[in-house]
């Protein structure tokens, strides 16, 4: 298969947005490690974070230094290298560039002066903690939350009355205080906490909006958090619909009664009743 990013065995000049691993080093893509072993630069917001991984892969390539501090500084020395035809790529601490990361600033120029950006897929910590949810698959990713108290609460309020899972960043010094709010405006909802994906003290906290409880001490490592859509009520009266019976079968060899019942009831109008005496049925059957 021939390589999108080689032309006549080169590799194309421009700018490289490079995934890295949000917390275990060996989830980095082998295309990753390539390239920013063929670079001419690499852009770090810590190069100190980064130097570990780089260490890791034996990457030396020169680095410089890329933050939100620094970014506009920067700015005119960095477009004038991508002029000059050199291969930068740009990295974040952990996780996609520019997604609550530096960035933005410097993919805008690039466009504006029609600089060629090479996106590459990998690690997100957004993407791991909504597959891991079990919430419908419609989402909105939000970010970190802003400073000011009063502006929380009125970009609470406003995303409280969307359908749809949510996703946020949450720093450990913040998240005794988000959680108050989180409370007032999501009732009826679930939420799910992650904490130090993919590193050794993983954690995965699951509750009601209802039942959540404050940290008794300050966690460690950055926290992303995501809310179920807006909870239903439903009519436990209600019959199991074909849908939902093709995915119950689909499952029946694979997972518990209790755990399909438990899956299946988060998005189905049936009681637990009805879903798990249909499974009963179908193991029956078998």
């Amino acid at each position: 298969m021939v390589n999108p990013i080689l032309h006549n065995n080169e590799l194309k000049t421009g700018l490289y947005l490079i995934p890295t691993p949000i917390g275990n080093l060996g989830d980095i893509t082998l295309r990753a490690i390539e390239l920013l072993k063929k670079s001419d630069f690499i852009l770090c917001e810590d190069t100190r974070v980064s130097k570990k991984l780089l260490d890791k892969f034996e990457i030396k390539t020169k680095l410089i230094s890329y933050h939100k501090f620094n970014e506009v500084k920067n700015l005119s020395k960095i477009i004038n290298l991508l002029k000059e035809n050199k291969i930068i790529s740009l990295i974040s601490d952990a996780g996609t560039p520019s997604i609550s990361d530096p960035g933005a600033i410097l993919i805008n120029e690039c466009l504006r002066q029609n600089i060629d950006i090479i996106p590459l897929p990998g690690p997100s910590a957004v993407t791991t903690a909504v597959s891991v949810s079990g919430f419908k698959e419609k989402y909105l990713f939000y970010g970190f939350f802003p400073e000011k108290e009063k502006i929380i609460k009125e970009e609470l309020e406003k995303l409280s009355k969307l359908n749809l899972s949510l996703v946020f960043f949450v720093s450990p010094k913040k998240i005794n205080k988000i959680i108050p709010h989180l409370k007032n405006y999501f009732k009826g909802r679930k939420i799910l906490i992650c904490r130090e994906i993919s590193k050794y003290y993983e954690e995965f906290k699951r509750s009601s909006i209802e039942n959540l409880e404050l940290f008794k001490s300050e966690p460690k490592g950055e926290l992303t958090i995501v809310i179920s859509n807006e909870k239903i009520e439903k009519k436990t009266s209600q019959i199991l619909s074909e849908s939902d019976k093709i995915i119950i079968k689909k499952m029946i060899n694979k997972l518990s009664t209790k755990e399909i019942t438990d899956l299946i009831s988060q998005n189905s109008g049936a009681s637990k009743k009805e879903i798990y005496k249909y499974c009963l049925k179908l193991k029956n059957e078998n």
